[in-house]
């Protein structure tokens, strides 16, 4: 069997095969996986419980005076430690839109960012080894040196930019999950605070109602709350929330909190505004894409459905006639 790869790894229709073989195998797994997803919104919500509790600790630390900060997350790989200390990454990397990106994918703490940075100097190596064993050693393209080594920078550029790509793609899915889901806290938010509940109990009930829609804005509300409970100034714990979600929708909402606890206005109002505003934001987004979606069914019908449909009408016609012809 390895010989017979051996002999073929350079073959296109025997990579061909492969690649096939991997892609039908990934659509099989992905559309599986629903069948066997756990429900891991206790898990989540036990975890958010750890957190509040530790950033409880980081705040009487700071209170208190010069101790030291506590992390919200377990401590990364030491080997991932030195690595980063050693090149300076944090410098040479990261700045303060790589934190905020971090926070906005939902990783918080050092832990995350030490790990990310560990990746985007080992993924180029990871991906520019294997690349140039192949291009140099295994296959036989009759191509320039010049062509392979592009093709194997190339490679190693890919995997710079691998964490970011999945960084951007956690932060796409959270804010999809949040937005979705911000009308519904809002209505469950004004009427907490119609019924006189403070700004810490609407958000603790709203953040315990709203997890079964979306685990990722109850996290980020029982982070609010937790905030909100113990930074001295209130007007942060709000801002807080907007830069960890970023989205406009939940800014334009903290804005007002933040007006309400200077000037001592109501909020019920301008929440049950910014409520109907943002349900006519998102019935806007899904009739966008639904006027988008014959465009993007053009090229699939005219690629896969006309050619089987042109098969049913003419095929029977075309066996009458070889079967007319064979009889004469």
């Amino acid at each position: 069997m390895f010989d017979y790869i051996r002999t073929n790894i350079s073959n296109p229709q025997f990579l061909f095969a492969v690649f096939a073989a991997i892609a039908v195998f990934a659509t099989v797994l992905t559309a599986t996986s629903l069948l066997f997803e756990r429900d891991r919104l206790g898990a989540r919500i036990k975890a958010v419980a750890l957190e509040r509790e530790k950033i409880r600790a980081r705040e009487r630390a700071r209170l208190a005076q010069e101790q030291k900060r506590a992390s919200l997350r377990n401590e990364a790989k030491p080997y991932m430690q030195q690595i980063v200390d050693r090149f300076n990454l944090k410098k040479a990397l990261a700045d303060d839109g790589t934190n905020n990106r971090l926070r906005m994918a939902g990783y918080r703490g050092q832990a995350p960012l030490v790990i990310f940075l560990f990746a985007r100097l080992v993924l180029p190596i990871v991906f520019l080894a294997p690349t140039a064993f192949y291009m140099f050693f295994v296959t036989k393209w009759d191509q320039p040196n010049a062509i392979k080594f592009l093709i194997c920078l190339a490679a190693a550029y890919a995997g710079f930019y691998a964490p970011n790509l999945y960084v951007s793609n956690v932060i796409s899915k959270r804010q999809t999950s949040i937005r979705r889901a911000w009308p519904d806290a809002l209505d469950l938010l004004l009427i907490c605070v119609e019924s006189g509940m403070s700004a810490e109990a609407a958000f603790r009930k709203v953040s315990e109602e709203i997890g079964g829609q979306s685990i990722a804005l109850a996290e980020e509300l029982t982070l609010a709350t937790a905030e909100l409970s113990y930074l001295q100034e209130r007007r942060q714990a709000y801002e807080n929330l907007a830069i960890r979600t970023g989205l406009e929708g939940v800014k334009s909402v903290t804005t007002s909190l933040i007006q309400a606890e200077r000037y001592g206005t109501p909020l019920g109002q301008s929440l049950r505004v910014m409520a109907q505003e943002n349900r006519d934001q998102r019935m806007n987004a899904a009739e966008k894409k639904a006027a988008a979606l014959p465009p993007k069914l053009t090229v699939p019908m005219i690629l896969f459905f006309l050619p089987v449909l042109f098969g049913v009408i003419i095929g029977p016609a075309a066996i009458q006639v070889i079967h007319a012809r064979g009889g004469h």
